[in-house]
């Protein structure tokens, strides 16, 4: 089943986040769900803690850089999708997630430092392929960008990664409080109380188009082997 990493080794990209939102939109279709917390921060293993976690989400976090290969590989054979939350480090451990994947995801933020992390991670890929000997499904999504305004960054960073004929999400995670309420208080945005968190519908919406849009990479890739 397919495998679905998240990477990228600047700091704050937004990796984590964007990994939880994949996992939870996934689970409320019904998929069942295994999460590889690689991050030593451990958020998703921190939010699983909490109450609301679905029960088709597994989340497994004892994980090293021995035995990553192993664990993805094991629990392809249960789950529908394995999702990977990497560290923010381009480590050995990055590296073997990166050649077990069908899809590999870059959250990178409107800024120069996130450019050149996501530009580190891609060539981390091309030389997994290389090894490989086979292509591996890659493209960047932005995070936390603002719902009304496109900063002049986020316009060059867009622009970097396009002359660079790098695959972008069209759909953007916006900056909204309903995301960092998930790793305050637990469930999934289908169960935060849109009384107490604004914006909820938006950031559901959001979600869900980010999540249609990965599987829509993933089945491309799909149908592109049988021909």
């Amino acid at each position: 089943m397919p495998v679905i990493s998240f990477a990228n080794p600047k700091g704050g990209a937004g990796k984590t986040t964007t990994a939880l939102l994949l996992a939870s939109e996934l689970a409320e279709k019904g998929a069942r769900i295994t999460v590889i917390d690689a991050d030593p921060e451990k958020w998703i293993s921190q939010w699983a803690a909490l109450p609301g976690k679905p029960d088709n989400i597994t989340i497994v976090s004892e994980i090293t850089e021995d035995t990553i290969v192993d664990q993805i590989d094991e629990e392809s054979r249960r789950a529908q999708f394995v999702i990977v939350d990497l560290e923010g480090t381009a480590s050995l451990m990055v590296a073997n997630a990166i050649g077990m994947s069908d899809l590999v995801i870059i959250p990178t933020q409107g800024s120069s430092m996130d450019a050149r992390g996501g530009a580190k991670t891609i060539r981390l890929i091309r030389n997994q392929e290389r090894m490989a000997r086979r292509l591996i499904l890659h493209s960047v999504v932005l995070t936390r960008t603002s719902a009304a305004v496109t900063s002049r960054a986020l316009r060059n960073v867009k622009e970097q990664l396009v002359a660079g004929n790098v695959d972008v999400f069209e759909t953007a995670i916006v900056e909204r409080a309903a995301f960092r309420e998930l790793f305050d208080f637990g469930g999934t945005l289908a169960t935060l109380d849109s009384k107490m968190v604004s914006n909820v519908e938006k950031a559901r919406l959001n979600a869900q188009d980010f999540a249609g849009e990965a599987l829509a990479k993933l089945k491309a890739v799909e149908a592109a082997k049988v021909v």
